[in-house]
């Protein structure tokens, strides 16, 4: 397999994926020059988000820990919540608004995002006879040099861009991780800058998707979110 074919598998960006069968044109959907653009992210927030809680397959991912400019794999914290109503989401809002007046240490699961994957990904190289230098290690744009690489680098770049933003209102991509084939669209609005992770085709009937956005955003994104979850309910 070539490194262009293997690329390909692992990760491509500006794809045309599930929006793509709902918006004649998802990249301009969602733009402050769209005259339907409020009607568009609640469409997009029901069909993506409400139906998969009110399935009981949503997942809230909240990140932390990049601050400033600093990008350093170890330092992105993470934990998730799943979600099956409103009330659940705003208890997280909550949550986390108490450990910030409290001055305590955000809540996180423990685990690294990146590096746990990112070591992973490595020693496997290495075992088929690949040398990964330090650079490389710590190098977010080389790490697609090795096998694996480039769906995290994939990764990397979403969550840098949810922490420090982005001027395109909509990206997808896809890529191929530990638990298979993903699509991600990611959304950088005024109402707030999310990502959510869904699995292809009918599998994300029955599996989870998973919604990422940084703490900073959970307050902003509840309004919208609560408006999108009655959409087309009777």
């Amino acid at each position: 397999m070539t490194l262009r074919d293997r690329s390909e598998r692992e990760a491509r960006e500006h794809i045309e994926g599930r929006l793509h069968g709902i918006f004649a044109e998802p990249y301009q959907a969602f733009t402050n020059d769209c005259i339907e653009r409020l009607l568009h992210i609640h469409i997009m927030l029901h069909v993506l988000v409400v139906r998969p809680m009110n399935r009981g397959h949503l997942v809230l991912r909240v990140i932390h820990g990049w601050e400033n400019g600093g990008f350093a794999p170890e330092d992105l914290q993470h934990i998730d919540y799943p979600l099956t109503s409103f009330a659940d989401y705003k208890r997280v809002c909550e949550t986390f608004e108490a450990a910030r007046e409290k001055q305590e240490p955000l809540p996180t699961n423990g685990n690294s995002l990146l590096i746990e994957p990112l070591n992973a990904a490595i020693a496997a190289a290495e075992a088929t006879g690949q040398h990964i230098d330090e650079e490389t290690r710590s190098t977010p744009a080389r790490w697609p040099d090795f096998p694996g690489g480039l769906s995290l680098y994939t990764l990397f770049k979403v969550y840098n861009r949810l922490i420090y933003g982005e001027d395109d209102a909509y990206r997808s991509s896809q890529l191929t991780a530990s638990d298979g084939y993903r699509e991600i669209h990611e959304f950088h609005l005024e109402e707030g800058e999310f990502a959510i992770v869904i699995p292809p085709g009918p599998q994300h009937q029955t599996e989870n998707t998973l919604m990422v956005m940084h703490e900073s955003e959970l307050s902003p994104f509840a309004s919208i979110f609560e408006l999108s979850i009655p959409l087309f309910e009777c």
